[in-house]
């Protein structure tokens, strides 16, 4: 299936021993190993079996990504690579940390003094490489230096909010990536003494912890103002459907054209891509604009892409070993949607006004269990309980029924850009009564809804058995609460105008 072109690596769950998974992601993040203590340990004086239990090291590291508001576009290109290289860093005293189990029970200040010493230091030179790049770019500098540090988390702490305990404010959330998906600890909260199960990824997850029955969720119990359908019975009632198909072409990749432009392997995961057919880091906007695309109204250029579902069921995919699949802990069989539903629909309050063109909106945080709640957005349903969306867990469907993915954009714009540093500041959700917030004006609201054949999950005794999950980083453990979507309007002028016109004057348009 498809074709990725990226360097090979060897996979995660094989690259360290006693089963480990790492990552480092957007500069920023929760780096996590699991190790099995040995057979017998010391106890109170008695040698005592605890073969299974689970330790868990980590490394907590501010997401410096989400705190770059102020990036001059002359800069940024420079700064996306700067990041990747904070990544690798982290990458690579993950593997330290791994590698040296022994040597850290020999020296409890081993850690400290030999990995995130080391990592500060690769850290202060990356951020100043950061800092003057911005300020050489006419940018104004800040002391970048102080998200340098990292912390070592021990294991009876659960993970914070990606900020290495240095947050500024900015990165939003503040809360506890657990906290919404049942608490869990870092080694995925099976809570019964059993180690997590290693499905081919190294113990990265999803866990039982992760699933639940769709009969148990409460009808309209979703509790997130993020991602609300912005339409209603008054306003701009109108609809346009624009048909792009379900990925026949297999255009997969694990580049990010939003958040790494420039940059290799910038998701550190697959994506899935309907509409434009050039969605590479090295695709300039001419390059989009002159592309083929798979929508049926040939006017529609437009990006869709979204993280891929797999089964984790040992299959051995095309990027099995490549960077963003198995080699970073994305293992098994890719599951293509059966339906791609994409709607641009109205706002409650008032008309819209058409989106400019290569407007980008990324919506959901691939990091939300270290980066805490703020951006969390896309939810899980069932066909025939598309009344019950949870945005914390993967839903187990009853025979007949399908699993459903459900984003809804944010849909209020600034008026002035197509992007912003951090990628989030140009646009904004709804208010509760449907209203866009000062300063920003009603556009169509974007939504995404999949639809896919999943064989039902099991869970026996606090275990999983052939779960499925989105496509992420390993140490956000496969959680659902990372689930997103991703856009870029490349509508020619006509047909973002006939979207308008269809929406406010409540049509329903394909």
């Amino acid at each position: 299936m498809g074709r990725n072109t990226r360097k090979r690596r060897t996979p995660l769950a094989t690259k360290v021993i006693a089963g480990a998974a790492a990552l480092a992601i957007g500069g920023g993040g929760l780096v996590w190993a699991n190790f099995y203590a040995s057979a017998h340990e010391k106890n109170g004086g008695h040698n005592t079996t605890r073969s299974g239990q689970v330790r868990v090291a980590t490394i907590n590291c501010p997401d410096v990504g989400q705190k770059l508001n102020r990036v001059p576009r002359k800069a940024r290109w420079g700064v996306a690579r700067e990041l990747a290289n904070l990544d690798r860093q982290i990458t690579e005293a993950y593997a330290r940390l791994a590698e040296t189990r022994q040597a850290q029970e020999g020296d409890a200040n081993y850690v400290d003094n030999a990995i995130l010493g080391p990592l500060k230091d690769k850290r202060a030179a990356t951020l100043d490489r950061i800092n003057v790049s911005i300020k050489r770019a006419g940018g104004q500098g800040r002391d970048f230096g102080r998200f340098a540090r990292c912390q070592g988390v021990p294991a009876e702490q659960p993970p914070g909010n990606g900020d290495g305990g240095q947050g500024d404010g900015q990165d939003g959330g503040g809360q506890d990536g657990g906290g919404q998906d049942g608490g869990g600890g870092q080694d995925g909260g099976q809570g019964n003494g059993q180690p997590p199960a290693d499905n081919g990824n190294g113990a990265a997850g999803p866990f039982a912890e992760d699933f639940v029955d769709i009969n148990d969720v409460q009808p309209n119990s979703r509790d997130l103002q993020n991602g609300l359908a912005a339409n209603g019975d008054t306003g701009s009632t109108g609809s346009f459907t624009t048909k792009c198909g379900v990925n026949e072409n297999n255009l997969f990749n694990s580049d990010n054209i939003i958040v790494a432009p420039g940059v290799d392997n910038g998701a550190h995961h697959t994506h899935d891509y309907v509409g434009n057919q050039s969605n590479t880091a090295f695709a300039g906007d001419d390059d989009l604009n002159n592309a083929d695309t798979t929508c049926q109204n040939q006017g529609d250029k437009s990006t869709y892409y979204w993280p891929v579902l797999r089964l984790q069921d040992g299959t051995q995919e095309f990027d099995a070993n490549d960077l963003g699949g198995g080699a970073e802990g994305n293992v098994g069989k890719i599951l293509k949607a059966q339906q791609a539903e994409i709607k641009f629909v109205g706002n409650r309050t008032s008309e819209v006004v058409a989106m400019p063109k290569f407007l980008r909106i990324i919506t959901g945080d691939a990091k939300a269990f270290t980066n805490g709640l703020a951006n969390a957005n896309t939810s899980f349903s069932c066909t025939g309980f598309e009344d019950r969306q949870v945005t914390d867990k993967y839903v187990i469907c009853p025979e007949g029924s399908q699993v459903v993915r459900t984003s809804n954009f944010q849909s209020c714009w600034d008026g002035q850009n197509i992007d912003s540093a951090n990628h989030r500041d140009h646009v904004a959700f709804v208010q509760q009564d449907g209203s866009c917030p000062e300063g920003f004006q009603a556009i169509p609201q974007l939504q995404v809804r999949l639809v896919y054949d999943v064989p039902a999950p099991t869970v026996e005794n606090g275990q999983v058995k052939n779960p499925y999950a989105v496509d992420g980083f390993p140490e956000q453990l496969h959680k659902p609460i990372t689930d997103h979507n991703d856009f870029i309007n490349v509508m020619d002028e006509d047909l973002m105008n006939q979207v308008v016109q269809c929406v406010n004057s409540g049509q329903d348009c394909e």
